[in-house]
């Protein structure tokens, strides 16, 4: 929702929103406790906007997001050279949000380490990159969120006590959506035109029923899944009567839950009756536990993970102890069995973004249909962006997925085990740097000194030191920040800096924007090529998958380019985005996938040496070392 029109009416939310009103002129340290899906990010953006600070940056970070190898480099910068891969000097997430407000979200997951030098941070007011000595005196205001108990993590040594009372100078406590049930009818209506407008819908409302039904619900998921229920609606919804049965709500999760003194009392009673079992209690508890959280979620061991606040791998680890999937194995000398109908369960695992050929194919759920009897299950996890599929794929989390020319690179150089498959014609129109409307930047060498959103190893990256250049400047000139995507963007992501790096869709949804504008795109400048990328050892155990998966990308190509409208109303409905823009980020690029040739791997190349050349790459790296070869797997 905008971060400028809380939707409230309930008088214990008014009163709530009074509180903010009389924080957010203060530079005080405030510290937001709420269930998943209350709206932490919005206060904190509510806060910063209604603060002296408005028309500086706001940077949001997800502290649970940050590996612990990165982490301190994340937040506080580093200089060249500082460890292997430190090609360049990088501002941490402290100097990019200089003036302005650093929300750290999921607080309680940042290392005992990481607490450490936060807390000198918010004592002295300075950071310090990894490989210097030099201080350096920041400017923020911090802002922290959580959904987990800090009083229990202190008691449990997991988070630091002296960085807790840091941090709680101001403590605003979200009430869950089920508290709050006055604003539940209001909610719904922003929601409904928020997003009928948002698709190009006629004005809908609810029925008196559906009301009704919401009211009733007890929404686990709280404003965030009362959102994605109407978007579902206006999407679904053929009439502007919205009725019960197109909200779509989890029955399953509809009732209270028991409270913990109520499961306490549970447990004592079973150990009085049963105080010599014969399988450990703790053993019986979980298993119970993984049997009915498969049942709920219908046998989706996504969902059933989630609901069990676990991975899907360790979901399955306990699934295989159960006998309910095969139990994990190494792949060292492991041999595939034979595709046929009678053959053991295997996964195919399919990373992807929701734009472009992999969404249509998911989507369209063909490919599910082509391995439907052949024991193969086909498994698909969304990414925002190139460099965080590969780091999916280099940890072995995904078989295959697709990127933008420029990711790859920046894997090959860490040593990643992928390999080129395939590639998609160029599409240079699709990237672009965008600025507001009104923005004194009107040509390239206006941006010296300003603040550039860019998702770093992306494509959009290698456009950016493409423009740099020819405007004559260099990474020392501007302020990178380096931020993934969102979809759509807020007029609050675009006030945070100066100008974004965008590709399709979003590009194309900027495009229809009244208040922004293309300054340069990639035209002349960049290929932007799509390429299709697969784990090494993925091929080598399961050549005969990737056949069929190329068969399935190949006839998909052919639906968009020969159906694009219907193409666009598939994307359009998982996206959020109009049919207007999805049709017209489609038309920029021929989705049609052709197998690795010389003459590709040989403009990738020239990418991969400029890169290099710049210093931006570590080290050198030949692409042809990573081309798949049938022959000679």
């Amino acid at each position: 929702m905008p971060w400028s029109e809380p939707v409230l009416i309930d008088p214990a939310s008014l009163a709530f929103k009074s509180e903010l009103d009389r924080l957010a002129p203060t530079d005080a340290t405030v510290l937001i406790i709420g269930e998943t899906g209350t709206g932490k990010e919005v206060v904190a953006r509510y806060l910063h906007h209604h603060s002296e600070r408005s028309r500086q940056p706001f940077v949001a970070v997800n502290c649970g997001a940050l590996t612990q190898t990165l982490a301190e480099s994340e937040l506080f910068g580093h200089e060249k050279g500082a460890f292997t891969g430190a090609s360049e000097r990088h501002q941490g997430w402290f100097e990019a949000a200089e003036g302005g407000t650093l929300l750290l979200d999921e607080i309680g997951e940042l290392s005992m380490a990481l607490q450490v030098k936060l807390l000198r941070v918010l004592q002295e007011r300075e950071v310090t990159r990894v490989g210097s000595r030099r201080p350096v005196k920041t400017n923020v205001r911090v802002v922290a969120a959580t959904n987990v108990d800090l009083m229990a993590a202190i008691r449990e040594r997991r988070f630091r006590e002296d960085l807790f009372y840091r941090l709680n100078v101001a403590t605003v406590t979200l009430p869950p959506l089920r508290q709050r049930q006055q604003d539940i009818p209001l909610l719904a209506e922003h929601f409904l035109t928020l997003y009928a407008r948002r698709l190009g819908r006629t004005a809908l409302r609810l029925s008196d029923e559906a009301r009704k039904v919401l009211c009733d619900y007890h929404w686990p998921g709280n404003i965030r899944e009362l959102e994605n229920t109407l978007h579902n609606a206006v999407l679904l919804s053929k009439t502007t009567l919205i009725e019960p049965g197109q909200l779509r709500l989890n029955q399953t999760l509809a009732a209270p839950v028991a409270s913990a003194g109520q499961l306490d009392e549970v447990v004592r009673q079973y150990l009085q009756n049963n105080q010599t079992p014969d399988v450990s209690l703790y053993q019986q508890m979980m298993d119970a536990l993984v049997r009915n959280a498969l049942d709920l979620s219908g046998g989706n061991q996504q969902q059933a993970a989630g609901l069990l606040g676990i991975s899907r791998n360790t979901l399955r680890t306990h699934l295989g102890r159960l006998g309910i999937v095969r139990p994990r194995r190494s792949l060292a000398g492991f041999s595939p069995p034979a595709i046929t109908s009678g053959a053991a369960e295997r996964e195919l695992r399919i990373g992807y973004q929701k734009f472009g050929n992999l969404g249509v194919l998911k989507a369209r759920r063909s490919l599910e249909t082509q391995f439907a009897g052949l024991g193969v299950n086909v498994l698909w996890s969304e990414f925002p962006a190139g460099p965080q599929l590969l780091y999916a794929l280099d940890n072995n989390e995904i078989d295959f997925g697709t990127t933008g020319e420029v990711p790859p690179l920046f894997a090959q150089a860490a040593n990643s085990p992928l390999r080129y498959v395939a590639w998609e014609p160029a599409a240079p129109q699709s990237v672009a740097l965008v600025v507001a409307q009104d923005s004194p930047v009107r040509e390239l060498a206006d941006l010296k000194g300003k603040r550039i959103a860019v998702n770093k190893g992306s494509n959009v990256h290698y456009l950016l030191l493409q423009l740099l250049d020819e405007a004559g400047l260099g990474l020392c000139d501007v302020r990178v920040v380096y931020a993934p995507p969102r979809m759509p963007l807020t007029p609050g992501d675009f006030m945070s800096v100066d100008a974004w790096m965008l590709w399709d869709p979003l590009l194309s949804d900027a495009e229809r924007s009244a208040g922004l504008r293309v300054l340069a795109d990639g035209v002349g400048r960049v290929n932007n090529h799509q390429f299709y990328l697969a784990h090494r050892d993925f091929l080598q155990r399961s050549p005969d998958m990737l056949d069929s998966l190329m068969t399935a990308l190949s006839q998909t190509g052919n639906y968009i380019d020969h159906h694009r409208r219907e193409a666009a109303c598939l994307l359009a409905d998982e996206l959020g985005l109009t049919r207007e823009t999805m049709q017209r980020a489609l038309a920029r690029r021929s989705h049609q996938a052709q197998m690795m040739n010389l003459s590709m791997v040989r403009e990738q190349q020239k990418i991969a040496d400029r890169f290099y050349a710049l210093g931006v790459l570590p080290r050198p790296v030949q692409v042809r070392d990573a081309v798949w070869q049938p022959a000679t797997i």
